[in-house]
């Protein structure tokens, strides 16, 4: 099992207990420097010694400078006042450099292709490259592309949607478990498969259609090594799938959340549409920053399996797991 990279929501603690349950830890890096990155390996080298991890980037979105203008307006009517503008984002370049400095296990990305150099300093160093693809199209260049694993990312997974283009991601709804046959039997590489992997029984499944692995991610929002915002947390208890949202709000990508009074003002009929990404990542910072008025002050992700997720330790949370998907398997 692989811990979901969620930004924000995967410190060492909680990647060093799935990893002592026989798991693979993880880290999101997209808003982190250098510096930070290497300062999570080693706290997770701490905690758990040589147990595997992987260090998750982003594939940068083709340079989109739209004005927010509409979007800081709406955000002023919301009760926000905005704080002053952040420094200039972490550079790609220099977060792949950073990862692989840490050697990894595994590099995995996401909302794309890792770029040829870096795939190949990746492989010189023997780090292996996870890619994420929503269908079988993004799967297939990725393998071409170099990538060791592919995840096969369901409709159903909470927090952003990988689809390599921002364009198609609302229309790419492919559930996990109609996509993830489609790729097992077209790549020669292993499928991990991600999206709504909350207990024994979806391991099962998923093992069954064809994954070597699974990825799991909301499922252990809740344990206290995650140690996300209380009111976060309290808002997966008893969510149910058909209650969670797809929303640009946060970010300006696509992503499944909670619907929030925030997230819902996005989705009302005066709102102006999100700015692309990084943009309304960016304005978003600026309003925590200042006076946020009804700004959750975290992203609320959520997949449609929120409901599963419960506050035992992380490592209960998948040695049970393993221990019912065992118990269905042949």
């Amino acid at each position: 099992m692989l811990e979901a990279p969620m930004a924000g929501a995967c410190p060492p603690g909680l990647a060093a207990a799935v990893a002592g349950a026989g798991g693979m830890g993880a880290a999101g890096v997209v808003n982190d420097s250098p510096a930070a990155i290497a300062d999570w390996a080693g706290r997770y080298r701490e905690l758990a010694g040589d147990a595997p991890f992987q260090l998750n980037v982003w594939i940068p979105d083709p340079p989109a400078e739209a004005g927010t203008d509409a979007q800081a307006a709406f955000l002023d009517g919301l009760g926000g006042t905005a704080g002053p503008a952040a420094g200039p984002a972490p550079d790609f370049d220099e977060q792949v450099r950073a990862v692989l400095a840490a050697r990894p296990t595994a590099i995995s990305t996401i909302m794309g292709l890792l770029p040829a150099e870096h795939v190949a300093a990746a492989h010189a160093a023997g780090i292996a490259w996870f890619a994420t693809a929503t269908t079988l199209d993004e799967a297939l260049a990725a393998e071409r592309a170099g990538a060791d694993v592919v995840v096969a990312q369901g409709m159903e997974a909470g927090g952003h949607r990988g689809s390599t283009r921002p364009e198609d991601a609302d229309g790419t709804t492919v559930g996990l478990f109609a996509l993830l046959p489609w790729l097992a039997g077209s790549l020669s590489v292993p499928v991990v498969a991600a999206g709504a992997v909350a207990d024994g029984r979806s391991v099962a499944a998923a093992l069954t259609l064809g994954a070597s692995a699974v990825q799991v991610g909301t499922a252990l929002l809740r344990t206290p090594e995650a140690g996300i915002d209380a009111g976060w947390a309290a808002e997966l208890d008893g969510l149910a799938p058909e209650h969670t949202v797809t929303t640009r709000a946060y970010t300006g990508r696509t992503a499944r959340a909670v619907p929030t009074r925030y997230v819902r003002a996005w989705a009302g009929p005066d709102a102006p549409a999100p700015a692309p990404y990084p943009q309304q990542r960016r304005l978003v910072a600026r309003y925590r920053a200042g006076e946020p008025g009804v700004l959750d002050r975290v992203n609320h992700w959520a997949g449609q399996a929120a409901a599963r997720a419960t506050t035992r330790p992380a490592a209960e949370v998948v040695a049970g797991m393993w221990r019912d998907a065992d118990a269905l398997l042949p």
